[in-house]
């Protein structure tokens, strides 16, 4: 074989391999020290939706608590809510008014863990009236109070002593008897209590 054509036949093969053999070598992984560049156009930031996403189990949010946190004061909510003795509300009856001129009306009110009535009236008969207020509730318990119903067209109220709650809002009853006093007509013979003469109007929480 002439030594020429093979000298030449493996020039031309080593020119072809060299091309290839660049091409290949410029994947290889970048070097220690070297920082990879993103591609042109990419985004480093985070995601759409990443602010929003809540942390998974194991992670800690930004509160120290792992998992998606409740509020304290919504725990305390759900918890309070479950016990009926310790939830707060009030139960009023519609308001009512007699021809002599009195308007009023008596709710069954509860704060904490107490229960008790009140009564918001208007006097407008001219003379001093007296409410007698009960409350009544689980266990045959009753609560009574008097107060004088002085003669104004203001609004005003009557109440009972707070007491401790003995179940559900709904297990308890106030009523109010609005009545002229005896001392109108006689005068007082003494005690603790206004003498109580014809009743002028009763009034319930539930009626």
């Amino acid at each position: 074989m002439n030594l020429r054509a093979i000298g030449f036949a493996a020039v031309a093969v080593f020119a072809v391999l060299l091309p290839v053999a660049a091409t290949a070598g410029s994947s290889d992984p970048a070097r220690p020290g070297e920082a990879v560049k993103p591609a042109e156009g990419s985004r480093t930031g985070s995601a759409p939706g990443a602010l929003d996403a809540k942390p998974g189990p194991g992670r800690q949010s930004l509160s120290g608590i792992d998992g998606s946190a409740t509020p304290a004061d919504a725990a305390a909510t759900s918890s309070s809510s479950d016990d009926p003795v310790v939830r707060a509300g009030e139960r009023c009856g519609p308001e009512v008014a007699s021809p002599e001129g009195i308007e009023a009306r008596t709710c069954v009110l509860r704060e904490g863990r107490d229960t008790w009535a009140r009564t918001h009236y208007r006097n407008a008969s001219g003379d001093e009236l007296v409410a007698a207020l009960s409350l009544m509730g689980p266990r045959g318990r009753t609560v009574q109070t008097q107060c004088v119903v002085a003669a104004t067209a203001g609004a005003a109220s009557c109440q009972t002593p707070r007491e401790p709650s003995l179940g559900a809002l709904a297990d308890y009853t106030a009523i109010a008897e609005f009545a002229a006093s005896t001392a109108q007509a006689a005068p007082r013979t003494g005690g603790d209590s206004e003498e109580i003469g014809p009743l002028l109007l009763r009034v319930g929480s539930n009626s």
